[in-house]
């Protein structure tokens, strides 16, 4: 991978999972994803309007699918992951959403595609297979698993394997400014969410208020990680990029046990190493 191609998927790690921190720490707001969408919008309108002046390649029906997909399944990931903060800790959804997307995308490979799976790649599942019983406490000896939280954190996970492959192909085969992907996806969730907030305006105004610093944080480290991603994919192999990006999985656990102050903080690091190990067996050329 191109130096500075790592150097853009280790800044965004780190941006996602501070935003990922404050996403968790709203979690009671029910407009939350609605007002992050909305400022980030507003805050990242003169980059796009400078994008745009610099001009588009022109755009065929692929362009407007892998928009319409992007908007889609950005939309299904925020209020999945959102939902999954609501009811279960940070150490135990994002370790799960983050290391369940390539270990479905390496399955869906091997069985659909007629791929190999070379010793590695194995071992590289077992890891992940490993990380993921230690984070859901499978391996620590809880007899009580959360099962909302594990429900979410796969779901977002299968979010997140999907508008992977979508985004790259954008970016990568289509040309297209990663700032306009990721402005298309708050622009669709912005418009979809609009009615339910208006309905509930006071609510969603005193929320906003009430869970401002997390707005503002989510509003401008979320899209800066996300462009950062789609800048690297445009330089180097997606699965490489795809990998490296994991290394959130660790800061993100180690935010949830040291700040957060959440239970089995020990077995859920253990597990976000060994699923950050995993990924990056998975990536290697066979």
């Amino acid at each position: 991978m191109p130096t500075l191609a790592l150097v853009a998927v280790l800044l965004a790690a780190c941006t996602h999972a501070l935003w990922n921190l404050a996403a968790k720490q709203a979690a009671a707001a029910r407009h939350f994803v609605f007002w992050y969408s909305v400022v980030s919008m507003l805050l990242y309108l003169p980059a796009l309007l400078w994008v745009l002046q610099r001009g588009l390649p022109d755009l065929d029906a692929r362009h407007w699918l892998a928009l319409a997909a992007t908007s889609f399944l950005h939309m299904g990931y925020s209020l999945t992951l959102q939902a999954g903060y609501r009811h279960a800790d940070l150490s135990l959804v994002y370790p799960l959403a983050r290391g369940s997307g390539p270990l479905l995308s390496f399955v869906l490979a091997v069985l659909l595609l007629g791929e190999t799976a070379a010793p590695g790649s194995v071992l590289g599942m077992l890891l992940i297979v490993a990380g993921i019983l230690l984070v859901t406490g499978l391996l620590a000896g809880r007899r009580r698993i959360d099962g909302k939280g594990v429900a979410y954190g796969l779901c977002t996970g299968g979010f997140i394997a999907a508008y992977t492959i979508n985004d790259g192909w954008a970016v990568k085969t289509l040309l297209l400014s990663p700032l306009l992907v990721d402005y298309t996806g708050n622009l669709f969730r912005t418009a979809m969410l609009s009615p339910a907030a208006w309905c509930d305006w006071p609510a969603a105004r005193a929320e906003l208020r009430q869970f401002l610093r997390p707005v503002l944080t989510v509003s401008l480290l979320g899209p800066l990680g996300y462009i950062l991603v789609l800048y690297a994919m445009q330089i180097a192999p997606v699965s490489h990029v795809a990998a490296a990006r994991e290394l959130s999985t660790l800061v993100g656990a180690w935010l949830g046990a040291r700040l957060l102050k959440e239970r089995f903080a020990t077995s859920r690091l253990l597990g976000a190493a060994a699923i950050v190990g995993g990924v990056v067996l998975l990536s290697l050329p066979d």
